[in-house]
């Protein structure tokens, strides 16, 4: 299972994530699951690193099952909803294959 925090302020506005772990949806080496919340992840990176002046730090295993990103500073609205589109795109993933496969939860700091 992929286990997914949010970190958010008390309004809700996101300024990181972290996943850890593999969907195990199918065969290794083809689970779409994984590949759908890499690719939505490492494209949102790389989106907030090309389109904006933001700061952030991150690190991510070779192996693919972590990654983690957090905002760092003020956060421009253009990060806010690159943010706000991952989250729902990965809310749209587990609500399409299944909750046994992608685990979210949000926490304040």
């Amino acid at each position: 299972m992929i286990q997914i925090t949010i970190f958010q302020d008390s309004e809700h506005k996101a300024s990181g994530i972290e996943l850890n772990g593999h969907a195990g949806y199918g065969e290794e080496g083809y689970d779409i699951v994984c590949a759908a919340v890499s690719a939505l992840a490492l494209n949102t990176v790389n989106s907030i690193e090309q389109f904006t002046d933001d700061v952030f730090t991150g690190e991510a295993a070779e192996d693919g099952g972590f990654l983690s990103f957090h905002l760092d500073g003020p956060i421009s609205a253009g990060s806010r909803l690159l943010m706000d589109s991952l989250i729902l795109g990965l809310t749209n993933i587990r609500d399409e294959y299944g909750a046994e496969y992608i685990n979210i939860r949000f926490k304040e700091v």
